[in-house]
Order: structure tokens, then sequence, then C-alpha cells
């Protein structure tokens, strides 16, 4: 389920590893270049303004949200909803599936 040493794709779901918001869950939302990309997670980085984040600092996983990818594709924007919607949705696949025991820090809450 953990792909590291791969290049991110629009939509693919990160945990940040590094800085100060490590351990939150976000959205690959635009490369920059071979080393940086931009992440939202709607609620605290939306999509307005993402952060640049280096692709070493994070933990990619082989789970890309189609909703977002479509979105992003088509306008070149995503709602801030699509962006909760889909980082939900990640995280109760995640939970039922128990495949992978990754600790949340209790940052990330899902309403």
């Amino acid at each position: 389920m953990n792909e590291s040493d791969s290049t991110p794709l629009i939509g693919q779901i990160a945990i940040i590893k590094k800085g100060r918001d490590a351990g939150q869950i976000a959205i690959v939302v635009h490369r920059v270049d071979d080393r940086f990309v931009l992440l939202a997670d709607g609620d605290k980085r939306k999509h307005d303004r993402p952060k640049k984040k280096n692709i070493q600092h994070l933990e990619l996983y082989d789970y890309v949200s189609p909703e977002v990818q479509s979105s992003i594709h088509e306008t070149g924007r995503v709602t801030n909803g699509k962006l909760r919607f889909a980082i939900a949705k990640f995280m109760n696949e995640v939970l039922e599936d128990g495949k992978k025991g990754v600790e949340f820090d209790g940052e990330r809450r899902c309403y």
C-alpha cells in the first residue's frame, strides 16, 4: 500500500512526515517539479492556498481519489468539499480494512 519512492499523481493521498504539519493527511493537487508537490486538505490547507512540500517528506499511498483527479483534469480546480470527502473516504477504508496500522495523531477529524 505504501509507495514512498514513486512519483506522486494528482489526487493521490499522502501523509506528511516532516514539518509542523507532520501526521496530517493531504491530497496532491499539483506537481511543481520532480522534487516538490502542492498539497491541500480542504480544511486547514484550502485549494486556493496549497502547501508546497518536498516529496521526500511525504508518505505516499497508492490510493488516488477519482473525484479529485477528474475534477482537476477537467477544470483545473477542485472544491474543498471534494478534498474533505476524499480524505474521509480514505480514512474510512483504511480504518475498516485494518491493512495499515497508521498512527493518526488526531489533527485530522472526520465530520
